[in-house]
């Protein structure tokens, strides 16, 4: 019993590390587009994220439910090693695709991470099939199109309606608006990231033995949760921030404010239906509608597809991590501690190589680097030519491309 108390804190340490991966991983979600246009300073939008993340996490439980006893069979013989391997993996991937920059889902990392723990320590009766096509699959492929179409319908509303306005005013209106939306996002963002958390560490105490099946998660458990990924939303992922802001479509105001909604309505709908989708595929959804929406505006579409594939790859990548990590931890104390020594050197390797080419609050908002164009680029230019010249550039921000960039 002794060595069951240690190992579950073990895992629920694990689990808020994996938190505050998830909060700087997922900051871009709601203040790119804000740092982007200019609406608010870099570390002012970082640490307002911060608190609202905080904030949400104490709206709901639906979606920790969904965790602790929805996706796996917490009577299947599911052990706290188990899911200790499985953030392993969860925290691997996150790292993995922060150091790329790119914007994957630490939702569906940490949901591969569980999966692929499970399918080796219990085996295929451990894991609800359904529950996992139904609240995570269908809602992967359903929410960023459903928040990237609501995003294009508003950017052109919010363009129609303004077009007689003057637009210096407008800008700044849309600016406020987007201080508004981004809080929203900021809020929805604790309300079900954070609660991933919270279902981890639930899975964990009811494997143990602490707490009774199927119960809400204990007070500390939501204060803990809510702190760690606020405490990570504060330090901020400034590369997949650039990448997000910059590096999918040039955002004007009107085009962030546009995003930020209907991500916003999309995360808040999913949480109080207890549906765990992932917070970075609905805005990544949502910025590429918002580029669609503005006449001339530029998708960059090779940087799209890596997103895409990213995100296609997160669930099976974790997975496998996570596999091999509980393939470790099912021989005793010696395999939790190879995974624990292999997953912090991983970490610190990653974030070794990070320094090599920083990106803070600072340095943002630079540009990125020009592509060369893709054959999705080719195609869509194909269909849908770029201006033949340069938009007229609102005092917000930069005129839009002449030529489409991949």
């Amino acid at each position: 019993m002794e060595h069951m108390t240690l190992l579950i804190g073990i895992v629920i340490a694990t689990a808020l590390v994996f938190d505050f991966t998830n909060g700087f991983h997922d900051t871009a979600n709601a203040m790119a587009t804000t740092i982007s246009t200019g609406a608010l300073k870099p570390k002012t939008a970082v640490a307002m994220s911060a608190v609202l993340n905080l904030v949400g996490a104490f709206l709901s439980v639906e979606v920790a439910k969904t965790i602790s006893g929805g996706i796996i069979d917490e009577s299947a013989g599911i052990k706290p090693a188990m899911i200790f391997a499985a953030l392993v993996g969860a925290i691997v991937w996150n790292m993995l695709t922060w150091l790329a920059g790119l914007p994957s889902s630490s939702s569906h990392a940490l949901f591969g991470g569980l999966i692929g723990a499970t399918l080796v320590a219990v085996g295929r009766h451990g894991v609800h099939g359904e529950a996992v096509v139904m609240k995570v699959l269908i809602p992967a492929l359903a929410a960023p199109i459903v928040a990237g179409l609501a995003a294009t319908l508003a950017t052109r509303l919010s363009y129609r309606v303004g077009r007689d306005a003057d637009p210096r005013s407008t800008a700044k209106g849309y600016r406020a608006g987007q201080i508004a939306s981004a809080s929203l996002v900021s809020l929805a963002h604790g309300t079900n990231d954070a609660q991933k958390t919270m279902g981890v560490i639930t899975l964990a105490l009811i494997t143990g033995g602490v707490v009774a099946p199927h119960s809400d998660p204990p007070l500390w458990v939501i204060v803990s949760a809510g702190a760690a990924i606020a405490l990570g939303t504060y330090i901020g992922g400034w590369r997949i921030i650039r990448t997000m802001g910059k590096g999918i479509t040039d955002i004007q105001p009107q085009q962030g404010f546009a995003a930020q909604t209907g991500a916003a309505a999309t995360i808040l709908a999913s949480s109080h239906l207890g549906f765990a989708l992932s917070t970075t595929q609905v805005c990544s959804g949502s910025v590429m509608g918002a580029g669609l929406g503005r006449t001339g505006a530029v998708v960059r579409w090779s940087t799209a597809g890596r997103m895409v594939a990213a995100w296609a790859l997160t669930l099976p990548a974790a997975g496998l991590v996570a596999a091999g990590a509980a393939l470790l931890t099912d021989q005793g104390t010696w395999g939790v501690a190879t995974v624990a020594v292999a997953g912090l050197a991983i970490c610190a390797s990653i974030r070794t190589a990070a320094r090599r080419k920083p990106v803070t609050h600072a340095n943002v908002n630079d540009e990125p680097a020009a592509e060369p164009q893709g054959a999705v680029t080719a195609a869509i230019a194909a269909v849908i030519p770029p201006p033949a010249g340069p938009l007229p550039a609102t005092p917000a921000g930069p005129a839009a491309p002449t030529t489409a960039t991949a």
